[in-house]
């Protein structure tokens, strides 16, 4: 099967080539000129994206903070800037990788296909399935119930993961909180009980049942 990559860029002329370049070696290429259109493209499933940085409506840093809530696939920006800071901050908005303009053609296609290597071995043997149908895909950080995918935040998954991984530990919400939102994080630890509450929702709508569980006055754990 086809790799699915999303090309972002707002040079008519460098997408057109991009766009040319991973079709001749046989992936199945979504493109987009703008942040907005490529934000509803992201709804798609896509094992790669290569994102320019400098684009008028929403820049490539703005866009990736947003997409990786829903979006786990490698993300890699273009751009010319060539600061360190630069840099960092494109890694910090959830990126991957960062190639700088102009590249050779063969400098980008190898690190496309080091990524998506990288990830097939991430994915492999990831998938655990559990009572009721549920299937949870760690490494693509999917949830499925009999077959069809549940949307769920990229917090909210990864709340379902730390539990489901230790089905026999409880959490309490400040351990939840450090260990998915990160330690230097400056919210507050009740987010976790409104993340929670969704995630149960999202389950019940979708006949799931229940899989966490409350322990008064201590926290939640994974029902094994």
């Amino acid at each position: 099967m086809a790799y699915r990559i999303l090309l972002v860029d707002d040079e008519e002329d460098i997408l057109t080539m991009l766009t040319d370049l991973f079709t001749i070696k046989g992936y199945q290429v979504l493109s987009a000129r703008s942040g907005t259109e490529a934000l509803k493209l992201c709804e798609a499933s896509l094992d790669l994206i290569l994102l320019d940085v400098n684009m008028p409506d929403i820049d490539g840093f703005s866009l990736c903070r947003q997409i990786r809530d829903f979006v786990s696939c490698p993300i890699l920006f273009l751009t010319a800037r060539i600061e360190d800071a630069d840099k960092v901050q494109g890694f910090a908005a959830g990126g991957d990788d960062y190639i700088l303009k102009p590249f050779s053609s063969a400098e980008l296609l190898a690190r496309a296909a080091a990524h998506l290597r990288r990830e097939e071995r991430r994915q492999e043997n990831s998938q655990v399935k559990f009572q009721g149908g549920l299937v949870i895909d760690y490494g693509q950080h999917r949830v499925f119930l009999n077959g069809e995918p549940l949307k769920l935040a990229k917090k909210e998954f990864d709340i379902v993961a730390l539990l489901s991984m230790h089905p026999s530990q409880i959490f309490d919400r400040e351990h939840i909180y450090e260990s998915v939102w990160g330690y230097e994080s400056e919210g507050d630890s009740a987010v976790v009980a409104e993340h929670i509450r969704r995630v149960r929702s999202k389950f019940s709508s979708a006949g799931c049942g229940e899989h966490i569980e409350t322990i008064w006055g201590v926290g939640y754990k994974w029902k094994p």
